[in-house]
């Protein structure tokens, strides 16, 4: 990419400036992250900052994906939200909010529940996903989904005091899945509406959802591949676990 093919206004110059002069990222990766679009499973707790980050960041197109409905009990999270929003869909309460961060950032909501087959087609031109539900099941469709797609996936999860983050880039062939991770049969009882959470614990894990996802877009740093981080609020420590492919895996397996 030549810098003769890149414009940007005064403004957004203005805007957009600590990061153009960071190291290793430019104008160029101002422009790759204009370009890019990624889609965001899930606007709750994770979803909220994922979201906020990358509109801010000038990210071109986001689209939100979720068919719930805001209630009290998101407000003490899920920060994309506000008291206004009550009983409003969650991707128009998030639309409201992102496009008041960066009008520039193009908006697209989906407002049900998708399935494998439908989510498939949505992954063409996608350069990421970011899940950021609260259900094994959702993991599960969206893993297979980009896995079938090869659209790299930034997974997530967080419940009470502890939060998990991995990327799946879903490209090389020693490339580890979701399913990789975690079996695809089991009791789902991972909600936070059963077992609690702190609320600054989504908020860091978030915001972590959307660095990967812009270092991945911009092609800057080393994105956790094969590689799981968990986070433990009480003890204010991280622990890094290696992922390897599961020759087995229902998913992935050659």
């Amino acid at each position: 990419m030549s810098k003769q093919e890149i414009t940007f206004t005064d403004e957004q110059l203005l805007h957009y400036s600590r990061q153009i002069m960071l190291p290793h990222f430019g104008i160029e990766g101002q422009q790759k992250l204009r370009e890019a679009h990624v889609l965001i499973i899930g606007l709750g707790g994770l979803g909220s900052p994922a979201a906020m980050y990358l509109a801010a960041a000038g990210i071109g197109t986001l689209t939100l994906v979720d068919f719930d409905h805001v209630d009290h009990s998101n407000l003490q999270r899920q920060i994309i939200h506000n008291t206004h929003s009550l009983g409003e869909s969650k991707v128009d309460s998030a639309r409201r909010t992102l496009q008041t961060l960066n009008p520039e950032t193009e908006i697209i909501c989906v407002n049900t529940k998708i399935e494998q087959e439908e989510l498939q087609a949505m992954l063409n031109n996608i350069s990421c996903v970011i899940d950021a539900s609260d259900n094994f099941a959702t993991r599960f469709l969206v893993n297979r989904a980009c896995f079938a797609t090869k659209t790299p996936l930034v997974s997530a999860a967080a419940i009470q005091y502890e939060g998990h983050i991995s990327v799946f880039d879903m490209q090389g062939s020693d490339s580890a899945c979701y399913a990789c991770l975690y079996p695809e049969e089991g009791e789902d009882n991972t909600n936070c509406s059963d077992n609690g959470i702190l609320a600054p614990v989504v908020g860091i894990i978030g915001s972590m959802q959307a660095l990967e996802a812009i270092k991945l877009i911009a092609g800057i740093g080393e994105i956790l591949s094969n590689r799981l981080m968990i986070f433990d609020a009480l003890s204010m420590q991280w622990r890094t676990m290696k992922l390897k492919k599961d020759s087995s895996c229902p998913v992935c397996k050659p």
